[in-house]
């Protein structure tokens, strides 16, 4: 829902193109947000559960992860919640309602990754990493808000593609530091915290945060998950499609080492892994952006939408049906080239479809929900799968139908071509 132009400029539709400088920066803090999420998720809390010397390292991981994914669940809607509405005055001065919140969330995350290096029980794991995630959602919440924030819509599918590609390139950074770099896991949860920082505090020191006007509250909206859902359909539309596609990305995803490991049976599964990641990187940075600015040029989103999860889903049918190394680097570049696109254009839709300008970091909070619960789920669903009900083949089966329908119920949504 679009607001007046005479609105307060925290609450009015962008019309002004942001500069190269903020989406640099913008761009910087979502590295650092996703390195410090994805290198634990695919590197370190697997080797450290695995050093833990426990049974049934599977099971542990997808615990820990969806303890992580639960928090993630709570926190980034009410995050994205007080932040709306947040006033701060200090010193007689008024100052923004997102940076405040995006800060506190960084030195969270970062204290708890601190935490993390030195635990040596599954449950200091776990607590540590849920503390990661608590302030790492705080964050997601309040950087995804920028875009409907400050972005015009013209330009929104090539800003997304800039702010997506750090999830890849997050992951293959990570990877690299804590493999490569240093050693021990310790040692990688130490670097994390302090490329988290200094990547993150850049964006909140250098770059403008509008405060919402003095006056009384703004009245807010029903933020209940499903009667949002049910009362704005374009919106539940794209929760759904997002959900679908986030639960086939975690199914597909969080046993990559262990499928290394114990499925090809790969001599250096560690490295092997990094090559993956290198060789999906590539293909979404490939993609990310070029994805997002023809979207932007013809002003279709759902088209891209559709051909991305069909990409993704021949991805994994591949790993399906030809478990070798060879298809395991070619689906490893379709994965990337395919989630890019779909990243890109995926975000730049959901922003056309919020619900109310007053209420932007709450409602991308629910869509976040929708990438959070997957994290819970998806383990739910794989470990079993793999250990009792077909193993690989049947986990990456299901992953491509799971992504497929989602990319799929994108064509319900009305308000965006």
């Amino acid at each position: 829902m679009s607001v007046m132009q005479d609105a307060p400029a925290a609450l009015a539709e962008p019309v002004r193109p942001v500069h190269r400088s903020w989406v640099a920066l913008l761009s910087a803090a979502n590295l650092g947000l996703w390195m410090a999420f994805f290198t634990p998720v695919q590197v370190l809390l697997p080797g450290q559960i695995s050093e833990l010397g426990i049974e049934g390292k599977e099971a542990a991981l997808g615990w820990v992860t969806a303890l992580g994914a639960l928090v993630a669940i709570v926190v980034n809607p009410l995050a994205g919640l007080y932040s709306d509405r947040t006033r701060l005055r200090l010193g007689g001065r008024s100052y923004g309602r997102r940076h405040v919140w995006t800060l506190a969330g960084a030195l969270i995350a970062a204290l708890s990754l601190l935490a993390l290096a030195g635990q040596r029980h599954l449950a200091g794991v776990a607590l540590g990493w849920a503390g990661a995630q608590l302030g790492l959602n705080i964050m997601l919440a309040t950087l995804t808000a920028a875009v409907p924030d400050r972005v015009p819509v013209r330009q929104r599918g090539m800003v997304s593609g800039w702010i997506g590609m750090p999830q890849a390139l997050g992951l293959v950074l990570g990877a690299v530091l804590v493999t490569a770099v240093v050693t021990g896991v310790a040692a990688g949860y130490l670097v994390m915290a302090l490329v988290l920082l200094l990547l993150a505090v850049p964006f909140v020191l250098l770059t403008p945060d509008d405060p919402l006007p003095a006056g009384p509250a703004r009245p807010r909206s029903r933020t209940g998950l499903w009667r949002v859902l049910r009362e704005h359909p374009d919106f539940g539309w794209a929760w759904g499609t997002r959900f679908l596609v986030q639960l086939g990305n975690a199914l597909g995803t969080l046993y990559l080492l262990y499928f290394l490991t114990d499925r090809l049976r790969l001599a250096d599964p560690d490295t092997g892994l990094l090559i993956m990641i290198l060789l999906y990187t590539a293909g979404m940075v490939a993609t990310a952006v070029l994805g997002g600015r023809l979207s932007d040029r013809s002003g279709r989103r759902k088209i891209f939408v559709v051909w991305s999860g069909v990409v993704i889903a021949v991805a994994a049918l591949l790993l399906a049906i030809w478990p070798t190394w060879p298809v395991a680097l070619v689906a490893s570049v379709l994965l990337g080239a395919g989630y890019g696109v779909y990243l890109a254009v995926d975000t730049a839709l959901i922003t056309q479809v919020l619900p109310a300008a007053v209420d932007r970091a709450k409602d991308l909070g629910v869509i976040n929900i929708a990438t959070a619960a997957p994290q819970v789920l998806g383990p739910a669903i794989a470990a079993p799968l793999v250990t009792h009900l077909g193993g690989y083949s049947t986990l990456y089966a299901l992953t491509a139908a799971v992504t497929l329908l989602g990319a799929v119920l994108v064509v319900r949504i009305r308000a965006v071509p």
